[in-house]
């Protein structure tokens, strides 16, 4: 099956999949004939990899000191917003994709709809399966095909700093409600100060505060796209947020800059509210404020339903071109669930994400400094957490592209020239004709 080309699916073509196409399966070597010595059996089956992740490196050097039947050859890319997925769509359509490439989860069904990640599902192992927190596995799989593994899940958190807390009095909030009543609180005690920032460059943050209120921005059931960035749980979200705002109760300025970390650093900003990840960058980015920060659980709108989404997580997907997509698949397992590939992930630095493999778990909590969090056992509020992950949601094929409409019009919302709902709409506008160049049947649905 070497050199067949993957199908492109028009309208007609749609199939209950949703027009994910049927790529290569697992017996295709995709990328044309293998050759050299591991094709003649001389020597280790060489595979390439490309990751932005920080580790990656000591990773790949731990996998090939433990075995000498496959070498992994590392390339370290830019992030994906930084170019890095440019280059793997480049690398693609010129038939040399690594065999296997890392994809954050909102990135998997465009690169699985254009033919990049190969459909990986029967290479999966029913042990591997078993292993991933079903809620992860679920942001890579559409109508039972798989396309990419997970390596990390990042449930919403809440990052805070204790001691202005307890100076001012202000109680820690459990609920939406008691967040904004907290809000208040703050801006009177310490004017120069607030609850939080809103991010003008967090188009994933807002997208899983609506996933945690019950939005499905995107439904592929009955094999069409309905597109709904407006829903009622998106509206009730974009309207609590526009109130924070308008009344000044929380910053609006992006926070992946350095005056976004000048103002934490300067303790003008009381919390974060960010992926489980987003520990280990404070404990990085803010090593002066050890034993200040604690983590508490997302505000919730209904204490009695937990719920919460996710912001971050990466995942390994192996391309259409690889010639060893079972040796690739080896790898990828033992990346994702081997102690022995997180311990050396973790020998790169601080970190605290919270691994899809649940096993792990113990691992990253034994290599985890609890002294920064006073003590305070991180990982097992995560483990909760993680549980409350709703599994309703689903990434578009174009988020990328997405998320900086959105972004772009929040930008202009502080000087009144927009709001939160107008680049939402904005947004699902900015799609629909994006879907349809990728010959999708799409339609919107609230708007």
């Amino acid at each position: 099956m070497h050199g067949r080309r993957i199908p492109r699916f028009t309208r007609t073509a749609l199939t209950a999949l949703a027009a994910l196409p049927l790529l290569l399966t697992a017996a295709c070597t995709g990328g044309g004939t293998a050759t050299g010595a591991d094709a003649a059996g001389e020597g280790p089956v060489h595979i390439t990899f490309w990751s932005a992740l920080r580790g990656s490196q000591e990773v790949v050097d731990a996998y090939n000191k433990s075995q000498r039947r496959v070498h992994v050859d590392f390339q370290q890319i830019p992030a994906g917003n930084q170019g890095g997925y440019a280059k793997l769509s480049n690398a693609a359509r010129a038939g040399n994709a690594p065999d296997v490439a890392t994809l954050e989860y909102p990135q998997v069904p465009g690169f699985a709809i254009d033919g990049v990640a190969r459909d990986i599902t029967p290479l999966v192992s029913e042990r591997l399966r078993k292993k991933l927190l079903p809620q992860a596995l679920a942001l890579t799989t559409f109508e039972g095909r798989t396309f990419s593994v997970p390596l990390d899940v990042e449930p919403m958190v809440f990052l805070y700093r204790r001691d202005l807390f307890a100076k001012h009095g202000i109680e820690v909030p459990r609920t939406w409600s008691q967040f904004e009543k907290a809000a208040r609180q703050i801006k009177r005690a310490a004017p120069g100060s607030r609850i939080a920032t809103f991010p003008t460059d967090g188009g994933t943050q807002l997208a899983a505060w609506a996933w945690q209120a019950g939005a499905r921005w995107f439904d592929t059931r009955e094999g069409t796209w309905t597109v709904s960035m407006t829903d009622k749980p998106t509206r009730k979200v974009a309207a609590y947020w526009q109130r924070l705002i308008d009344e000044k109760l929380v910053f609006l300025n992006p926070v992946d800059t350095q005056a976004g970390s000048a103002q934490v650093g300067r303790g003008e900003v009381f919390g974060k509210l960010a992926g489980a990840w987003d520990a280990g960058g404070t404990m990085s980015a803010q090593p002066g404020q050890k034993g200040k920060w604690r983590v508490a659980p997302m505000p919730q709108w209904d204490p009695e339903r937990p719920r919460v989404g996710t912001h971050g997580g990466s995942t390994f997907a192996v391309t259409k071109d690889s010639r060893h997509p079972k040796e690739a698949m080896d790898f990828i397992e033992w990346q994702v669930s081997s102690p022995e590939a997180l311990k050396a992930r973790l020998s790169s630095g601080i970190s605290s994400q919270y691994p899809a493999a649940t096993g792990l778990v113990r691992v990253a909590r034994t290599e985890m400094d609890t002294s920064y969090f006073a003590g305070q056992d991180i990982y097992q509020l995560f483990r909760r957490e993680a549980r409350h992950i709703s599994g309703q949601w689903k990434w578009g094929p174009r988020m990328t592209a997405t998320l900086k409409t959105v972004q772009d019009r929040v930008a202009r919302v502080g000087a009144g020239e927009d709001t939160v709902l107008g680049a939402l709409r904005a947004g699902q506008r900015a799609t629909m004709p994006d879907l349809e160049s990728l010959g999708l049947n799409a339609r919107e649905g609230s708007r």
